[in-house]
């Protein structure tokens, strides 16, 4: 049986991030003391104490700050950007969750954790993921598909601002899905995970479409015409290498890419509406919701 709401401490890393924000609002909205890890005191980590969250500073490649973040939590969300030391961060996490006695790790993952893609975000995220399995402790993977945020990432704004969805992903599929949607699976988890130790969780947006779809929904919801344009992947990497995207992540997505056009992100669940009673949001709704910035009308 699980700890009451009030009774139960999660320690949420990234809670600063998309993600992370999300399980700190969620999961203080159902009533559990919230620990949010940051990097730094600022206007972001103030605006989550005002909400009620405890905040803690500390950096997950360094083991004795994350350590006392872990003192009397009783479960604990793992999150890493994509970028390098993901398989050093989840060591440490693990590590110093079995020091202090932590009993649940909650993991984003990713649905392109491949450990034969030619993306090294999605290999390492695959072995982080092995990594928590040998650990002993309770792990729950949370492996969602590519987020709606990416639609507001400063490599792909500025061509839906033009009226242009610009991907290298022919007609492979997916099925988008907002972080805010994560949130609140997330903390419905931290609060009660218990019957779903030890398994891995797909995230989904509501529908499943591929790119064509896609710019045709963005072009209903901001009332102009949005056009999908593809790409080969290889003009890709180049075009977002020169505007400045970290090495990483044009590593990975010259990767993740050529998965998604094989079909690793594609497929449908209802896992957020099963977890929390509400489901996921549109493609749609999310545009509606962003309309200033995706229509470059903000101010």
């Amino acid at each position: 049986m699980s700890a009451s709401a009030a009774t139960k401490t999660v320690l949420i890393s990234g809670a600063t991030g998309d993600t992370g924000r999300a399980a700190v609002r969620e999961s203080l909205a159902l009533g559990m003391n919230v620990r949010a890890l940051v990097h730094s005191i600022d206007d972001r980590s103030n605006a989550l104490a005002e909400l009620g969250a405890d905040i803690v500073v500390g950096d997950l490649l360094d083991i004795n700050t994350v350590r006392p973040a872990m003192e009397g939590v009783d479960a604990a969300y793992l999150v890493w950007p994509v970028q390098p030391n993901l398989i050093h961060a989840t060591v440490n996490f693990a590590q110093a969750a079995k020091e202090a006695g932590v009993r649940t790790v909650i993991n984003l993952s990713q649905r392109s954790a491949n450990r034969e893609s030619t993306s090294d975000s999605c290999r390492d995220t695959f072995i982080a993921e092995e990594v928590l399995n040998w650990s002993g402790l309770d792990v729950i993977h949370l492996r969602p598909t590519y987020f709606l945020e990416w639609l507001l990432y400063p490599w792909q704004l500025p061509f839906l601002q033009q009226g242009i969805l610009r991907m290298p992903v022919g007609k492979g599929t997916h099925s988008p899905i907002a972080a805010d949607d994560q949130g609140r699976a997330i903390a419905a988890l931290l609060l009660n995970p218990e019957e779903h130790i030890g398994t891995t969780i797909p995230l989904s947006g509501p529908v499943e479409m591929d790119h064509e779809q896609m710019a045709a929904e963005l072009s209903e919801a901001l009332g102009r015409e949005i056009v999908f344009q593809d790409l080969p992947v290889e003009e890709y990497v180049e075009s977002i290498t020169e505007m400045g995207v970290p090495p990483y992540i044009v590593q990975h997505l010259g990767g993740a890419m050529v998965d998604y056009q094989n079909g690793r992100m594609s497929g449908a669940d209802n896992n957020v509406e099963k977890l929390t009673g509400r489901r996921s949001m549109t493609v749609g709704e999310f545009a509606r919701a962003h309309a200033d910035l995706l229509n470059g009308t903000s101010a």
